[in-house]
């Protein structure tokens, strides 16, 4: 079983960053790190049932509890068994923590896949987006950093997007 955390804590309301979540594949989406990254699309507005997903990860939306958590289940890469999630947790009346978990079991190529390139692109994502978040709410942080080979996997992308 794979399980992977990231957290943030900001000083902001949940309301006020369940919000943000609650922004997700949509046109004003304020937690997505859209500019950099494969944007989370949709096939309708979030909700559960709504399928969509971002590059070559799909998932459909399986929970969403409005301005407190949304959780997806994955269809694909093949091998991903499991599912993702955000929340927002109270920490005071002007704090709370951005969560982000992932359960999954891999099966087949994805015991490579996960480890040597979706990890490491998945953990800058997230990162990137809580960045987001932080600057949203105005939360101190430290901008997160792109290891070697996570610019190296996206080299790639880089060039396709800039020949747009």
């Amino acid at each position: 079983m794979i399980r992977n955390v990231h957290e943030r804590p900001l000083a902001a309301s949940a309301d006020a960053v369940g919000a943000l979540v609650d922004s997700l594949s949509s046109r004003d989406d304020r937690l997505w790190p859209v500019s950099d990254w494969p944007r989370l699309r949709l096939d309708r507005p979030l909700g559960v049932g709504a399928d969509g997903g971002h590059g070559p990860v799909r998932y459909a939306v399986a929970s969403y509890d409005p301005g407190r958590a949304v959780g997806f289940r994955f269809n694909r890469p093949a091998g991903f068994r499991g599912g993702h999630r955000f929340s927002v947790e109270p920490t005071g009346d002007a704090t709370c923590v951005l969560r982000h978990e992932l359960e999954m079991t891999v099966h087949g190529a994805a015991r490579l896949t996960w480890p040597l390139f979706y990890r490491p692109l998945h953990d800058a994502l997230l990162e990137e987006a809580f960045d987001r978040a932080s600057a949203a709410t105005g939360s101190a942080y430290a901008p997160a950093r792109r290891s070697w080979w996570v610019r190296l996997l996206r080299a790639p992308w880089g060039r396709r997007k800039r020949r747009r």
